[in-house]
């Protein structure tokens, strides 16, 4: 798509409205959510729900606040497995046996290489059919794909379609495109007399970013035309979710739609503004508290301002003389957040505080011309992908990425919020638990959302770069962002998902995704909403899982009524091999780790042996 086509769209979005919404006041939000709740909002309508069967013997139970008490029976192999016939299951069991060899494992690109070169390549992809591909990815093209995805809605589950092909590059290709699209021509000329953080500059030996990256997709930014593409492609994500489900979501990634270099710098200027606010704090007594409960004394943040030499008082003033912002004499960090607006350039939010000197000052010496101009093509971009996503029916997933990204990710993605989630949730940001900032994020940007009177949406994910971010925090020094073990991350995880449910029970303005293989969050998300009595059919509550893994878990939610999807990978053979390389190394430390989904398999088999039903075919 070319840039005439794509700027018209967005200039109807004013800069004011990405970056400078002031905040409206929490009664009128909270006036507009209790009439909202006093009506039916029951059923989402344009969600399709799967009623249970009346032979499925998988839900229990006895009236809990006029509602049925739900319990999800993960044992029962018949209705686990019902869509699939027996040879998909014993190609299951195979890939999972191979999956737990280290040698196939590590050596799996070469020996598909081979593969190919002694086979062929019809015969290769043959044989990628009846075996990895077959098992993790639907199809080659957006009509090959829609067999599975109605076969899958049948049953009860739905799909969220990402088209997964990759650039084969090496590792130094990788590190050169990174190093050239993270570097800025200001910093380029500094040579390391900028204020720049470690954390927020590109390293070499960390460039190429796909590194110790088993579960997620990386992009690499070659120019403004690829990026195009990408969108494009996007696009047609979104038109194919339309097509084949009348509930669909799509997946995105920033980094696929602009110049990561924009996304380094904003995410320093938020996390700067974020700590100087809490310097503030500290300076009024109230280090320690929590980030919400932090309001900062007007008068005496003005003084505090002035003393610090970041302005002078009229330019103080004026900062907090928006609608009602900080009418109540305090400020907390939200009302502070809302300081960061657009003015006439985008490089002007690329302001600090110096900490040393007490001044604002420019991130950069100097933006060029250029690089202004690739700051605001990814902003319109992403306001072409989240229209399109409105049109068309489809909830727009926006994906997390690394933490020197992740800042700025969620910003853009909490102002796209801001915009198109007034009426539904249509836009979904993705939170990482495994971060020990998760459950600040999740209920600050609830609160926001709150106040502001728009619908939150989220998915929750434990996350995929842990290797990558301890790694790099130790090698360039600074302080490693993940929680210290997996059981900190699951505790972590319940307790912004539990956050998120008491939002959703009190307000019904917020959404959630469920995104995990792990039965235990699965069934604690069960027994929460069954304390606060959350009806699936809502369709607030939704689960995720990737396509081939855990049908023991989605299946089973689906048939029962639950929103599940999975995510629906997609692309020719020979394109989608990095992402299958991906797979087999993340189902390594799965399926060594748990035999419970092989064993799950074997049973089946075993029962269909028994009874007779070797030759089962679904019914749908």
């Amino acid at each position: 798509m070319s840039y005439c086509k794509v700027i018209p769209a967005v200039t109807r979005v004013k800069p004011a409205h990405l970056f400078g919404v002031r905040l409206r006041s929490t009664a009128a939000a909270s006036t507009q959510r209790k009439e909202l709740k006093s009506e039916d909002a029951s059923l989402d309508p344009s969600c399709t729900v799967v009623e249970k069967p009346c032979d499925v013997d998988l839900i229990s139970g006895k009236a809990h606040s006029e509602r049925r008490r739900i319990s999800i029976d993960f044992d029962n192999t018949r209705e686990a497995y019902k869509s699939k016939d027996t040879l998909e299951l014993l190609r299951s069991l195979l890939v999972f046996k191979l999956c737990t060899s280290d040698f196939l494992v590590d050596k799996n690109k070469e020996l598909m290489d081979l593969s190919k070169k002694v086979l062929g390549q019809r015969l290769f992809e043959k044989l990628m059919k009846m075996t990895f591909y077959g098992q993790f990815v639907a199809g080659e093209d957006q009509n090959a794909i829609k067999p599975l995805i109605e076969k899958n809605q049948a049953f009860g589950v739905g799909s969220v379609l990402d088209y997964s092909v990759e650039e084969d590059l090496t590792q130094e290709e990788a590190e050169k495109k990174e190093m050239d699209s993270c570097v800025s021509e200001a910093e380029k000329e500094s040579r390391g007399m900028d204020h720049r953080e470690k954390k927020y500059k590109a390293h070499r030996q960390f460039g190429d970013r796909r590194g110790g990256v088993i579960s997620a997709r990386t992009y690499f930014y070659a120019d403004e035309a690829k990026c195009d593409h990408h969108m494009e492609t996007f696009i047609n994500c979104i038109k194919a979710s339309a097509g084949s489900s009348v509930d669909g979501f799509s997946a995105i990634k920033m980094t696929a739609l602009g110049r990561p270099q924009f996304l380094l710098q904003f995410s320093e200027v938020l996390v700067k503004w974020r700590r100087f606010f809490s310097l503030l704090a500290a300076h009024q007594g109230m280090d320690g508290m929590a980030i919400l409960e932090q309001k900062l004394e007007l008068e005496q943040l003005q003084d505090s301002l002035i003393k610090l030499g970041v302005g002078a008082k009229s330019d103080i003033e004026n900062w907090f003389t928006g609608e009602k912002l900080g009418s109540s004499g305090t400020i907390d960090l939200l009302d502070w957040n809302s300081l960061i607006n657009d003015t006439t350039k985008i490089s002007n939010l690329l302001v600090v505080p110096n900490m040393e000197t007490g001044h604002l000052e420019p991130l950069l010496s100097k933006f060029t011309d250029e690089e202004e101009k690739q700051m605001k093509r990814m902003l319109q971009r992403m306001d072409v992908l989240a229209k399109h996503a409105v049109e068309n029916g489809v909830r727009l997933m926006v994906d997390a990425e690394q933490t020197y990204f992740q800042p700025s990710i969620s910003r853009l993605t909490l102002e796209m919020q801001r915009i198109f989630n007034r009426e539904k949730p249509n836009i979904f940001n993705t939170y990482q638990c495994y971060l020990k900032e998760a459950y600040d994020n999740v209920s600050v940007d609830v609160e926001l959302s709150r106040r502001e009177g728009w619908f939150f949406g989220a998915k929750l994910v434990r996350g995929a770069y842990m290797y990558q971010e301890r790694s790099r925090a130790a090698e360039i020094g600074y302080e490693d962002p993940i929680n210290p073990d997996y059981e900190a991350t699951n505790r972590m995880y319940h307790k912004c998902l539990e956050y998120i449910l008491e939002e959703i029970n009190h307000n019904r303005m917020a959404n959630v995704m469920v995104a995990s293989h792990n039965e235990d969050t699965v069934k604690f998300t069960l027994e929460k909403m069954n304390e606060m009595s959350l009806s699936p059919t809502e369709n607030m509550v939704y689960f995720g899982q990737l396509l081939g893994m855990c049908d023991q878990i989605s299946f089973p939610l689906g048939q029962a009524g639950f929103p599940v999807y999975k995510y629906v990978p997609y692309g020719p053979v020979n394109e989608v091999i990095p992402y299958l390389s991906r797979r087999a190394q993340e189902n390594r430390g799965f399926m060594k780790g748990s035999q419970r989904e092989r064993s799950l398999l074997w049973k089946e088999l075993k029962r269909r042996l028994f009874s007779g039903q070797l030759l089962y075919k679904p019914v749908y």
